[in-house]
Formats: C-alpha cells, structure tokens, sequence
C-alpha cells in the first residue's frame, strides 16, 4: 500500500511540477544552441477564417480589430462563416464588403464550419480564431513568419485572459500563464503539443478535414500534423485576448466540455502514443497532456483513501498527507461556496481552480464514453468586452 502511495504522489509531482522542470531545463540548453533564420519582410498570402454563431452582438467591434490588423490588405483575406446562426450577423456582415461571408442555415459545430471554410481557401496560409479572442495587430506577421521554414506545419498564438477581479478570470489567467509557460518549453525542445483555437494557423495543404463531431478542433488538426512529421511552433507575439466566464459554474461547464474532448482526442491520436515512431513527440505529448488528462485526476483520487488507511495503521507522514488533502479540498469547497455567493478570496483561488480541472476529466471522462457531448457547443457565457478594448483595437496595453 506504500508503495501504491509513493507511485501515486511521483505521477501527480510529476504532472504538475517535475514536467515543467525538466521542460525548462530541456529547452534552455536547445535555446542556447539554435539561432533564428527568419528574415524580416515575409509576407505571403492569408486567409483569416473567423467562425461565429450568433455572435452579432459583438461581430463589428471583430471586424474592426480583423481590419486593423498590421498587414498588407491585398494580401489578407477575412472569411466569416456564421453557419446556423439565427440572429442579424448577415446584416452586420453585409456593411463590409472587402469580407466574405459564408452561411448554411445548419449548424453543424466548429469543426463542420472550418471544413467547409477550407473549401474557399486558396492562400497557402489559413489562420483560425475565435469571434470573442481580439488579436494585437501584428499578430498574422507573427504567425506567418514561421513559415519560412519547411519543416513547419502550423503556428499557435498566445491566449490570454483578462482577469476583471473575478475568481474565474483569475484562475483561467493564472492556468493560462502555467499553460503558456509549458507551451513555450514545448516549442522550443520540438513541437508544441496540441493548439488553441483562439489563434492557430496552418499550412493549408496540411489541413485535413476532421470527423463532424470533433469537440477539440484545433488541438486535433494540429497534433494530426505532428503526426505527419511537422513541428507546431508556438509564437507568443501573436496573441488573442477574451474576457473569462461570467461565474466559476460556466468555467466548469467549459472545463467538461474540454475534458469530454481531451478524452476524445487521446483516443483519436493514438499513433502518438508509439515511442518508436516519434519518442521526443511521445514523451512531450503523454507529459503534457495524457498524464494530465486520465492518470494524474485518478492519483489525485486514490491518494485521498490511501493516505487514510495507512494513517489509520498508524503512519504519521500518511496522517499529515491526509490531512493536507482534507485541508485543500475543503478550501476548494469554502471558495466554491463563496463565487456562489459573489465573493472571492485569493488565497482560496489556486485549490479551487486545481480541483475543478481534475474534478471536470472525470465528468468529461463519462460524457466521453456516454457519447453526450455534442460537437456543437452551447456557448459559454463571458464576461462581456471592457470599452477600453472595444475601441483601442490593439488589445496588447489591456491584457
């Protein structure tokens, strides 16, 4: 029973902290050996591919951030796709000519709309991101300058959250900074592990039309081309700024829906998980995301009745585990209790978080084999835009 303890407390060390070390030392000493080839003024054609439903409320402040993007203008194209949606973005859309716009009165998903998107693409280059990110002007040039190398098959941007004094906008902001910290680490030792779909570009003859009920679009259409022997590269100049959830209950349900997909995905790149083939892959993709994903939440749950029996046999150490563990759910618990209610603590932010991500891959995990996550999301609801980056365009001073 020691032992199983000792097993489970390395696998969780490891998820949570060991990865990141080894991640930094690993790309600190790849860093100092490589140098940059990419030369300034690399401007190739783009096609930036903005997928809304329903999104009319704030389509035009979208639009106006996508034109004022830091890029020569006969040499990016902006495609709208609004399939499904039943509200006035026809008639938004319609006050702007220089954008295409495309619409299917079914709704068939993220993943759906990007295929059918693909179909009008003819740049080389296709970029993707959310109608609620805003994007800092030099974001395409960032994204595309990667492409100078041939061994590059897509580009992630930096997804930041602002964090609006909510407990949901702090502890996605504090998980993205951790998440975008591992990222970087990813990048630089090989390949990022999976893409985010607030910023994301792809080779276009890369892209490959997913299953239509994908839940994690871009995170599978980018390790698919990791797959095929390409790098994601993750550029942090680029990046897309959203406001969080409106409640911690939304962030839940958000978490689950990813979770539900997490569970998906590790399913459908299997091929990934063969250290044969590609063993650098391997090991960044089962660190990073499989360990997170399935072992780590269930170590979490074993330590918990582990640390009791031998605490009742009289281990001391396996008394103040337990206890430890009593101690941090309940705080996750109090500040469940206290965002139901309006407030927030600080200090109750980082166990509340961590326990709602490893509470939602168990939920995720039975919504998985249940077969009841739909492709199509209900739309989580978000915080809404703060005037100041309404109006600024350049959302890089509000973040």
């Amino acid at each position: 029973m020691e032992v199983s303890l000792w097993i489970a407390i390395a696998i969780v060390f490891y998820t949570y902290v060991g990865y990141a070390l080894v991640a930094w030392i690993w790309a600190k000493a790849i860093a100092r050996k490589s140098k940059s080839t990419l030369l300034k003024g690399f401007e190739p054609e783009v096609t930036l591919v903005v997928p809304a439903y329903n999104e009319a409320s704030i389509l035009e402040d979208k639009i106006e951030n996508c034109l004022a993007l830091a890029y020569p203008e006969d040499r990016l194209k902006i495609v709208f796709i609004t399939d499904g949606s039943t509200d006035n973005s026809a008639e938004v859309l319609a006050a702007y000519p220089q954008i295409t716009h495309l619409h299917s009165p079914v709704r068939g998903g993220k993943a759906m709309a990007e295929n059918r998107a693909m179909q009008f693409v003819q740049t080389p280059f296709v970029i993707f991101t959310d109608c609620n990110s805003f994007l800092n002007k030099e974001a395409v040039q960032e994204l595309v300058k990667h492409y100078q190398d041939p061994k590059v098959g897509a580009v992630s941007g930096e997804k930041k959250v602002m964090a609006l004094d909510s407990a949901p906008g702090a502890g996605e902001g504090l998980y993205w900074k951790y998440e975008s910290f591992l990222k970087r680490c990813d990048s630089e030792i090989y390949s990022l592990m999976g893409a985010a779909g607030e910023l994301v570009s792809f080779r276009s003859s890369l892209f490959q039309p997913l299953e239509k009920d994908t839940i994690l679009d871009d995170f599978v259409q980018s390790l698919r081309i990791v797959e095929k022997g390409f790098k994601v590269v993750y550029e942090p100049l680029a990046f897309a700024s959203e406001t969080p959830s409106t409640s911690i209950h939304e962030e839940m349900k958000r978490k689950v829906r990813i979770c539900a997909g997490g569970w998906q995905s590790m399913f459908r790149l299997g091929g990934l998980l063969n250290p044969f083939h590609q063993p650098v892959v391997t090991f960044l993709y089962v660190s990073h995301r499989v360990l997170r994903w399935s072992l780590a939440p269930l170590m979490l749950a074993i330590l918990i009745p582990l640390s009791f029996a031998l605490a009742w046999k009289g281990s001391g150490m396996s008394a103040l585990l337990f206890g430890l563990q009593v101690l941090f759910y309940f705080m996750a618990w109090v500040g469940w209790q206290a965002e139901a209610k309006g407030k927030k603590s600080k200090l109750l932010l980082l166990p509340l978080y961590f326990t709602i991500m490893n509470v939602a891959v168990f939920l995720g995990f039975f919504r998985f084999i249940r077969k009841s996550q739909p492709a199509a999301w209900e739309k989580a609801s978000r915080a809404e835009i703060p005037t100041i980056m309404v109006h600024q365009k350049d959302v890089s001073e509000v973040v």
